[in-house]
């Protein structure tokens, strides 16, 4: 059993749980992630990277978007609730070394697993400008944390409410052509966005590692779904990531192989959250999950 310490809502469908896993606090590096399960008579396994960790005192952050029936559960959630099973930690960690000036790009919700990444390149004795994204300024999450973590921070935002009214792919140029160019570049975040990252970096040699953790599902490798194309190879992103060259990833191949079940995850993702407004509603005495994760969110 594992006990939620901390929970903040930060936009309507992203979560920021901090809950009890010394031994995976202890044991983890940048980059893994830890599989979930909330119910283990009947629920399923999903995996999430590790956000944050504090070995001392025992606890890992996850932060997740509530796509599907067992993130909306564990949205309901407060503090002082358990979780019943999070293993790990899984998957091959980030390559960390002392190599000059690293620029990290974040987009969207993948600013959360970029953090970890940023700090440990920092703790190498690297400098470390990191560049975060989101479609608009309500979206964009772990800032500060950033901010206390590099050496630089850059902010952009889509519609201009916030920072910089431009792509990530444009600060990320900017560096790239600078008379000290990063000897290396992370990027996380949507697919498109990655592979934009990737080919701005390409022309100019700079090493850019992607996490493909967003085709994740049973975080074994067993299933298949995670199933890529990497250098001409093919890999499993549970088992032989999540993180690859992202000059040699097909991104076109992974992004079709995405879409497949969208109309699928769509009608899914609008039942699991009717569902949750319903029983909101059937429950007027507010002893139900959903009652106490309002109580013990933080915005």
């Amino acid at each position: 059993m594992h006990t939620i310490l901390e929970k903040r809502q930060f936009s309507e469908e992203v979560f920021y749980l901090r809950v009890t896993a010394p031994e995976i606090a202890r044991n983890r590096r940048a980059g893994q992630f830890v599989l979930v399960q909330i119910d283990t008579d009947y629920g399923e396994r999903i995996p999430l990277t590790i956000a944050d960790a504090n070995a001392a005192e025992g606890w890992i952050a996850l932060v997740f978007q509530t796509v599907g029936a067992t993130t909306h559960k564990l949205a309901l959630k407060g503090v002082g609730d358990k979780i019943e099973a999070i293993l790990g930690p899984l998957g091959r960690p980030t390559h960390i070394t002392k190599v000059g000036t690293v620029v990290c790009v974040g987009g969207g919700i993948g600013v959360a697993p970029l953090y970890p990444i940023v700090k440990a390149y920092k703790e190498a004795g690297n400098r470390v400008i990191a560049i975060i994204g989101a479609r608009t300024k309500d979206l964009l999450i772990f800032e500060q944390e950033m901010r206390a973590a590099a050496d630089e921070v850059i902010v952009v935002t889509d519609d201009g409410s916030y920072g910089r009214k431009c792509l990530v792919t444009e600060p990320l140029k900017e560096y790239c052509e600078s008379a000290t160019p990063p000897a290396e570049a992370v990027a996380i975040g949507p697919p498109i966005m990655m592979k934009f990252c990737a080919s701005t970096t390409k022309p100019y040699n700079v090493h850019t590692m992607v996490s493909l953790n967003t085709i994740m599902i049973d975080g074994t490798g067993m299933c298949g779904g995670c199933r890529v194309t990497v250098g001409g190879k093919t890999k499993f992103v549970c088992v032989d990531g999540p993180e690859f060259d992202g000059h040699q990833v097909d991104w076109d191949n992974m992004m079709l192989r995405m879409k497949a079940y969208k109309p699928r995850e769509d009608a899914d993702h609008h039942k699991c959250h009717m569902e949750i407004e319903a029983a909101k509603v059937g429950d007027p005495d507010g002893d139900s999950g959903a009652a106490k994760a309002k109580a013990g969110v933080t915005r």
